[in-house]
């Protein structure tokens, strides 16, 4: 439900009507417009007792949202979600790169890694400390020395760190050092973990499911934004259809979909989304034109020597001329890289 406050609202009419509806057991989440200031009723709308809350002087209407995900909604908020990472701004004007290995193999490849995406005009560095992997004798990740070698670098070069966390007992510790905490594509559902990492203040990165709904997609980012974390991003990383000439099927149809359903900042991962480096570069172009505001994209110093995904993964050179050529594309939208 969302409670609509006169444009004369103070910050003490919005404190009377918070404190009123959560006397009647529920949460509350404020949003300030350009003219008017919202509040959203979080819980079970059946304690609301609408006549109540219509009868206060401040408040020009209640609507309820209509939607199955409510934070999340744009019925909710009209205005797009901006997160900030240390300085950037994710669902800006500005594009955001992501990039770097699959997973942290050494300190002289993460550090190298990062070397070259700062050089190149890269954002974000990535990298996988934990690994959750198909086969149970594939490489897992270094674990907190990983984290620690992700620290070393971002304290090299600038970059903050995103990586991922695989179940709730890891939060605390990957939240520590890592400043955007990532939900990978087979724990979408894993709702322990949803409202584990909702808890926390580090912003996260949501991948969508191998064959989730829109809707499934949007639930499970409402679980995190339930608990109080509102800085969440979306994340489309390919799903899985008939195909079998690609790793996944990238759906870039979502990207648009969701910027009309979600005020949330959406990225692309063109790496996992077609298992090909070759096909990273036509993609992310074609991914920032259809309205991402950002790209994950996997990079390693040398491919070939990966311990995970080198296949998809591009070398230093071909990363430099990606992040050249999606230049023209973001200005020809009216968006800066």
């Amino acid at each position: 439900m969302i409670i609509v406050l006169k444009k004369n609202a103070t910050q003490k009419d919005v404190k009377l009507v918070t404190e009123k509806i959560k006397k009647m057991g529920l949460d509350t989440h404020v949003s300030k417009g350009v003219e008017r200031t919202l509040v959203g009723a979080i819980g079970d709308e059946s304690l609301l007792k609408e006549g109540q809350i219509k009868a206060m002087p401040i408040v020009e209407k209640v609507m309820p949202i209509m939607k199955p995900y409510k934070l999340v909604s744009r019925e909710f908020k009209k205005q797009d979600t901006i997160v900030k990472v240390n300085g950037l701004e994710i669902g800006s004007n500005k594009l955001v790169v992501m990039a770097g290995p699959c997973a942290v193999e050494s300190k002289e490849q993460i550090i190298d890694s990062a070397k070259t995406i700062k050089k190149a005009g890269g954002h974000i560095l990535r990298g996988g400390a934990f690994k959750p992997r198909t086969s149970p004798y594939s490489f897992q990740g270094m674990g907190e020395e990983g984290l620690k070698l992700l620290a070393e670098a971002k304290k090299l070069t600038g970059l903050p760190v995103v990586t991922e966390v695989m179940n709730t007992s890891q939060v605390p510790l990957v939240a520590d050092y890592a400043d955007i905490l990532q939900v990978g594509t087979r724990n979408m559902q894993n709702f322990d973990l949803l409202r584990a990492v909702g808890k926390v203040d580090n912003p996260v990165l949501l991948k969508r499911g191998l064959s989730a709904t829109l809707k499934e997609l949007l639930m499970a980012a409402e679980y995190i934004m339930a608990e109080g974390n509102h800085k969440v991003i979306l994340c489309e990383r390919g799903i899985r259809t008939f195909c079998s000439y690609t790793r996944n099927s990238l759906d870039l149809n979502i990207v648009p979909v969701l910027k009309k359903e979600t005020h949330l900042p959406v990225i692309v991962d063109p790496s996992h989304g077609t298992g090909k480096y070759c096909l990273v570069n036509p993609m992310s172009k074609a991914a920032i034109a259809c309205g991402a505001d950002g790209l994950m994209v996997e990079m390693h110093p040398n491919p070939e020597e990966a311990t995970s995904d080198g296949d998809q993964s591009l070398t230093p050179k071909s990363f430099t001329k990606l992040i050249e050529e999606l230049k023209p594309v973001a200005n020809s939208i009216g968006r800066k890289l």
